[in-house]
């Protein structure tokens, strides 16, 4: 029993000093082409902060953006984005604006790299603000990159225009904004 101890310690010693010595870098790109952007796969992701300067109301805003959408031809999708805004607004209450604004986006195919699309994106629907009795109208449109770092997943940054009209008592909810959030394509069945 003895020489058995011993030996699976040695055993555990050798395997884990050879394990100790194999590298892994995080995978950093992925070069996919077109595959996740082709007619009938599906994309789930959003912004995972957006922020932005109202020139308006003089206001800070961070908004999270949740979507999905469904390619309807190479690199085109529709779908729908959920908004949730607070702002802080100087000399003025706090504010919650929210939003369901069905977009369009086109993956330009120029510019483009293996691992890397530049994009468009036109939303607008309805728009509200906690407190608040109207439902009114709200749109926004920029301009992104989405840098795959796998087949599956992109990160992505995007600059726009995003305006939830009248959305609170201060009035049009309007600014330019940076947008950095993540997209998963899934695959769909064709």
């Amino acid at each position: 029993m003895k020489h058995f101890v011993l030996f699976s310690i040695a055993l555990l010693l050798v395997c884990s000093t050879a394990f100790a010595q194999i590298e892994t870098t995080p995978q950093m790109e992925s070069e996919v082409g077109t595959v996740p952007i082709q007619q009938g796969n599906w994309m789930v992701g959003g912004g995972i902060g957006s922020l932005g300067y109202d020139f308006d109301a003089k206001k800070f805003n961070i908004a999270l953006e949740p979507s999905a959408g469904y390619f309807v031809s190479d690199g085109i999708a529709i779908g729908l984005k959920l908004i949730a805004d607070f702002a802080t607004i100087e000399d003025a209450d706090n504010t919650f604006n929210y939003g369901l604004l069905p977009f369009a986006r086109y993956y330009f195919p120029e510019g483009s790299s293996p691992t890397g699309r530049f994009f468009a994106e036109a939303k607008a629907g309805i728009a509200g603000s906690k407190g608040g009795d109207d439902v009114n109208f709200g749109f926004g449109a920029g301009l992104g990159y989405s840098h795959f770092v796998s087949r599956t997943v992109a990160l992505e940054a995007q600059v726009g225009y995003n305006d939830l009209a009248g959305a609170s008592s201060v009035g049009t909810q309007g600014g330019l904004g940076l947008m950095v959030g993540f997209q998963i394509y899934l695959p769909g069945n064709r």
